[in-house]
């Protein structure tokens, strides 16, 4: 925004006035968010009133509910999980912490944080604690998060010791481990571990990086612990170790140089030089004879960039057109939800005549497949030019659509037929032996007569 514009939002007001409609409005969003929750708790009664007298199981009462509500805010299936969850809390066993947040006193991340550090206790034992913080009396005016958690927990411990201590015993089993990008082709790796185990870890990691310092090798102590760290469960020290990456990049930025980028499942868009780099592209024979390079061609439809489809007549999607829509849709394709590829789904279901074809492929995460097969929830593809498309409609009859991402090289209208490449790095594998050795030469003899051709028909 240019310095005009910003003068012209703040036309008569002076510093004293902007601040204190800043507090106004932070106070409104407080409201908002109080309203969405009980609106939310409304729509999950009548949602399991429906679905008892439909005579769904008393266990599944209550399913899709989240789904719905994260469409409507616009969040991902997981945030909209969540969000029900405090919705329930708040409206119905800690009423102080609500009004606290109609009346402005509470943000919707610290009422969040209460009902986090009083999860433990039973409805009754919550209900108590919420009665006495009484966060509607400005209890926690001033207070940061960390305070707010403390005096919490604090609360539930004297409440319900033995809950706590559940809690913690409990926490164990929900270890897990999540990769998330970083900028720069960077990546966070991490792990949920009991406070033991994550020492422990620390402990020997810092152990290799000390010993290694003081014989004089020259990596930082941080790069020491995350080299180790790579070879200790990948075995290897590069970290390639038997994984299907399924790298994607056009033809012409894996074999010409060319600057459109590449796309990694899982992480993102990543640099040309970088992908070449990876498929040894950018590397002499030193470099191919440590991994195994495949690459399989994808093409698209000359200007719309739509992946060009493959189809099958059985139920399940056989492995090509699963590698396929894996590599077309990148993501779980519900709008807002980003989460892995879990389950390759029919769009229209296979029991009502829905063909296993790409057009009617999608890849789902779990929780979205599930929330799919939910009475009232339908799906449909949306034919046109252009990529893949299809609607989604929940049981309030509110439509939401979804278009495959662009390929690697698809973005701007173009008069030329894209091509992209999927590669493939493996592990090295043993000699194939001189008669698979002449196959391997030969289908790279091709494969370089196919890319010259296609580059003298372009510069024609």
């Amino acid at each position: 925004m240019t310095d005009d514009g910003t003068a012209a939002l703040g036309a008569g007001l002076d510093a004293a006035a902007i601040v204190d409609e800043l507090r106004v409005l932070e106070g409104r969003k407080s409201a908002i968010t109080a309203r969405q929750a009980r609106l939310a708790v409304s729509l999950d009664l009548i949602r399991r009133r429906e679905q008892a007298d439909a005579g769904m199981p008393a266990d599944q009462l209550g399913a899709g509910v989240g789904a719905e509500i994260a469409l409507a805010r616009r969040e991902s299936p997981a945030k909209g999980g969540r969000l029900l969850g405090l919705a329930r809390a708040l409206v119905t066993e800690m009423p102080h912490t609500l009004a606290a947040l109609e009346a402005g006193q509470l943000n919707e991340w610290r009422a969040t944080l209460l009902v986090r550090e009083t999860a433990c206790l039973p409805a009754a034992g919550r209900a108590a604690v919420d009665e006495e913080l009484a966060a509607d009396t400005g209890t926690f005016d001033g207070a940061g998060d960390r305070a707010i958690t403390a005096v919490a927990r604090a609360a539930a411990y004297r409440r319900d010791p033995r809950s706590v201590t559940e809690r913690a015993a409990h926490a164990a089993t929900e270890r897990y481990v999540s990769l998330r990008p970083a900028p720069d082709t960077m990546c966070y790796l991490a792990a949920l571990l009991p406070v033991a185990a994550g020492v422990a870890v620390q402990a020997a990691l810092t152990r290799h990086a000390d010993a290694a310092r003081a014989t004089g090798e020259p990596r930082s102590r941080g790069q020491l612990m995350a080299d180790e760290l790579v070879e200790r469960i990948t075995g290897t020290p590069g970290g390639i170790s038997g994984v299907d990456i399924q790298l994607v990049m056009t033809d012409r930025t894996l074999f010409r140089g060319d600057s459109d980028p590449a796309r990694l499942p899982g992480y993102g868009v990543v640099p040309a030089g970088w992908a070449r780099s990876l498929a040894g592209a950018d590397h002499g024979p030193d470099q191919g004879q440590r991994m195994r390079i495949w690459i399989r061609r994808l093409y698209t439809a000359p200007g719309t960039g739509e992946l060009v489809g493959m189809d099958s007549r059985a139920r399940l999607f056989p492995p090509g057109l699963r590698r396929f829509i894996q590599a077309r849709d990148d993501t779980c394709r519900t709008p807002y939800c980003d989460a892995p590829i879990r389950h390759l789904d029919h769009v229209v279901p296979w029991r009502d005549g829905g063909p296993t074809t790409s057009g009617n492929g999608a890849g789902l995460c779990e929780a979205c497949n599930h929330t799919k097969e939910t009475p009232d929830w339908t799906a449909h593809p949306r034919a046109g030019p252009g990529r893949h498309a299809l609607q989604l409609t929940s049981p309030t009859g509110h439509t939401y659509h979804s278009t495959a991402p662009p390929l690697p090289g698809t973005g701007p209208p173009s008069r030329f037929h894209q091509g992209s490449a999927a590669v493939e790095v493996r592990d090295p594998e043993p000699d194939p032996g001189p008669n698979r050795r002449r196959r391997y030469a030969r289908h790279r003899r091709a494969n370089a007569l196919l890319h010259a051709r296609a580059a003298s028909r372009t510069a024609a």
